[in-house]
């Protein structure tokens, strides 16, 4: 647009000069354009839109070229360049006056610049074309401010939903803290806790079972720490990690960690397949951990198996006990474990404790898989996690 207002105002002036002989009118027209080039050159670069400054400007480069144009008719076609400076510049209203007194000045100097009288064609295609380039600027300028507006809308999209994953992480990693926490620190502390209170029992009349029962807490609370550790630093388990990433060595070990004089815990393994995803092994071995944990605490069982079994695409954990058992179907009542004190591997999962069985659907549903619990008053009771596994390629 600057380009075309300086050509056009260059062609003017050479073409006033070309038909008329230097005299006095001569220099007024060169020192008209050259105070127009000089207005013209300070305006666009400094004046923002629609500030008082850029209205000044403009008032100015017309204020001149209106004068120019009533000296010599032939600086007529300079005001295009002022028209779409005008649009941008002005209000609507303030933008359309200005157009219609550019278009004025245009048609009387080009009439006047017609060798043969009026011309009317010369009447009417100024107008038109200023009204052409008026609704084709005011159309463009919507669409450049629906466009602005549909980019203010996908911003502000876009925050709300970097918010709304925030959130969602924070609540995320709120639960899987939650779970970890359960299924590690808290578990070892009530372990400990009844080690504790059994050694403080035959602390006088068994020094030595006391002193096991100790030892046994020590252990403990020293893997406990492992964990923690582990745990912070968002690592495998320490079983998983001690036996190379072989869930089946870190279930092994564990059975082992787990049993005592008074609960026996066998481990098998059936099937084969290739390592486990991390995810799988550690979720699994957590199940393992807090379905043990409750068995120790509450089911009253002599024995517990725990079975790992790889079926093709898909892993089977079962944690069985023989235990009192509970009645699965029984809503929690009066802040007691489900089926009563010591149900099973799901007792205390929703009553006092009220994390371990949510924890473990939670960790299985996360994988896609599904967790089952089978259980009578007396007769024990099964923990059956199956989650699958993507085969390899």
């Amino acid at each position: 647009m600057h380009v075309a207002f300086f050509l056009l105002l260059a062609a003017s002036l050479a073409r006033f000069l070309l038909r008329h002989p230097w005299d006095g009118a001569a220099g007024w027209v060169v020192a008209l354009s050259a105070a127009l080039a000089g207005l013209y050159v300070l305006g666009p670069g400094a004046a923002a839109p629609a500030s008082r400054r850029g209205r000044v400007w403009l008032a100015a480069v017309v204020a001149v070229w209106l004068v120019l144009v009533v000296v010599a008719p032939s600086f007529a076609l300079c005001a295009v360049p002022l028209l779409y400076t005008g649009l941008r510049l002005l209000p609507p209203r303030a933008a359309l006056v200005l157009v219609a007194l550019l278009t004025l000045f245009v048609v009387v100097a080009l009439q006047k610049l017609a060798d043969s009288g009026v011309d009317p064609m010369l009447l009417v295609a100024p107008p038109a074309a200023a009204a052409i380039a008026t609704a084709v600027f005011v159309h463009a300028q919507r669409q450049a401010d629906r466009q602005r507006a549909l980019i203010a809308d996908l911003l502000r999209t876009r925050r709300e939903l970097a918010a709304t994953e925030r959130r969602e992480g924070t609540l995320a990693e709120r639960q899987r803290l939650s779970m970890e926490i359960h299924d590690t620190l808290a578990q070892g502390l009530s372990s400990q806790r009844m080690l504790l209170q059994a050694a403080e029992r035959t602390w006088d009349a068994d020094p030595e079972a006391a002193r096991r029962h100790v030892g046994t807490a020590a252990s403990i609370a020293e893997h406990n720490l492992a964990e923690a550790r582990r745990f912070v630093h968002d690592l495998a388990p320490a079983d998983l990690a001690a036996s190379g990433g072989d869930l089946a060595e870190a279930l092994r070990a564990l059975a082992a960690r787990e049993a005592n004089g008074a609960l026996r815990v066998r481990f098998h393994a059936e099937g084969e397949g290739g390592a486990l995803p991390d995810r799988v092994a550690s979720a699994l071995l957590r199940i393992a951990q807090g379905a043990l944990a409750n068995v120790r605490e509450h089911a009253g069982a002599t024995t517990a198996a725990v079975t790992l079994t790889r079926l093709g695409d898909q892993v089977v954990l079962d944690v069985a006990d023989d235990g009192r058992g509970f009645d699965p179907s029984a809503g929690p009542s009066g802040g007691d474990p489900v089926g009563g004190p010591g149900g099973g591997p799901a007792a205390g999962a929703s009553g006092v404790r009220g994390h371990g069985l949510p924890a473990m659907r939670a960790r299985v549903a996360a994988l896609g898989g599904t967790l089952t619990v089978e259980s009578a008053p007396g007769e024990g009771t099964v923990l059956s996690a199956s989650i699958p596994v993507p085969s390899e390629e």
